[in-house]
């Protein structure tokens, strides 16, 4: 059993009785030599997907398996993803567990009171803040090899994307009901890398907030940046991204797709978002000859 483990399966019956059913893995766990992780946040599930053996994962979070938000959705199926509730976790009993800055406090405060290292992930703000996060994960797993193989990577795409000279197109990223995104941000710095100015800010203000469409459409960026192609009007907030008006100042050749998956977390997913969003870039510079 991982250390302390037999005190907190003893007092996890006591103050989580749905913890109660099986305890049956501890015992197994008695043999292993590596450390076992679960993670209950969606960008830590990636950090551990890519960097982690897979005997080092022993549980990942739902939302692991969501396809609109995980880079690695499809991996994730390989693995228990049910890892959501402090009654969950404490079930598994895991040695170390990977949550999020923003992960339920209530979920976070109770394992570790049951006396499991948790550690924190905060959200990327930029590129190099998912580097040091990276190397932080891949330190906990002793795969420190594995991660600067992953920085490489993301340095390699950087090359790649280096902005030409000249005057850089100015872009906002327009989401449901009107949120544009300020400064400060993961995207804000993916799409400098690539060669785009952030209009977001003048639109919103610093850390962004929701624009109304007359802001938008009377001092329009140069390009309009959107997590879908043409995603249909399911409700009021996805129907303001197909709005006539919007339509006829941002038609295809003035539009940047940048699925969410590629950006909510960074980590493994940052080679493929440069790449992804210099490769929209060189469309747009075709359809429109700038």
């Amino acid at each position: 059993m991982a250390r302390n483990g037999l005190f907190r399966w003893f007092t996890a019956s006591l103050v989580i009785a749905a913890a109660m059913g099986a305890g049956g893995g501890a015992a197994a766990s008695e043999s292993a030599t590596a450390k076992r992780f679960v993670s209950i946040n969606l960008c830590a599930d990636a950090l551990l997907m890519a960097l982690a053996d897979p005997d080092q994962i022993a549980a990942l979070s739902p939302v692991a398996v969501d396809p609109t938000l995980s880079f690695l959705a499809d991996e994730a199926k390989a693995y228990r993803h049910d890892a959501g509730s402090a009654e969950r976790v404490v079930a598994i009993d895991p040695d170390v567990v990977l949550a999020g800055r923003f992960t339920r406090r209530a979920t976070r405060d109770m394992l570790a009171r049951l006396g499991y290292e948790v550690i924190l992930i905060n959200p990327a703000r930029s590129v190099e803040d998912s580097i040091a996060q990276i190397r932080l994960v891949a330190g906990l797993l002793d795969r420190e090899v594995r991660g600067e193989a992953l920085v490489a990577e993301i340095d390699r795409a950087r090359a790649d994307a280096a902005a030409t000279d000249g005057a850089a197109p100015s872009a906002a990223i327009y989401q449901r009901r009107g949120y544009v995104t300020g400064g400060g941000t993961l995207s804000e710095d993916l799409m400098r890398i690539v060669g785009l100015a952030n209009h977001g800010g003048e639109l919103s203000g610093e850390i962004g907030g929701f624009v109304p469409l007359e802001r938008l459409i009377a001092r329009p960026p140069d390009v309009l940046v959107v997590s879908e192609r043409d995603a249909a009007p399911e409700d009021q907030g996805s129907a303001l991204l197909a709005h006539p008006a919007l339509q006829r100042l941002f038609p295809p050749e003035r539009r940047i797709v940048l699925p969410q998956r590629l950006t909510v977390c960074g980590g493994p997913s940052l080679p493929a978002a440069i790449d992804w969003l210099k490769a929209q870039i060189a469309q747009i510079t075709d359809a429109t000859g700038r």
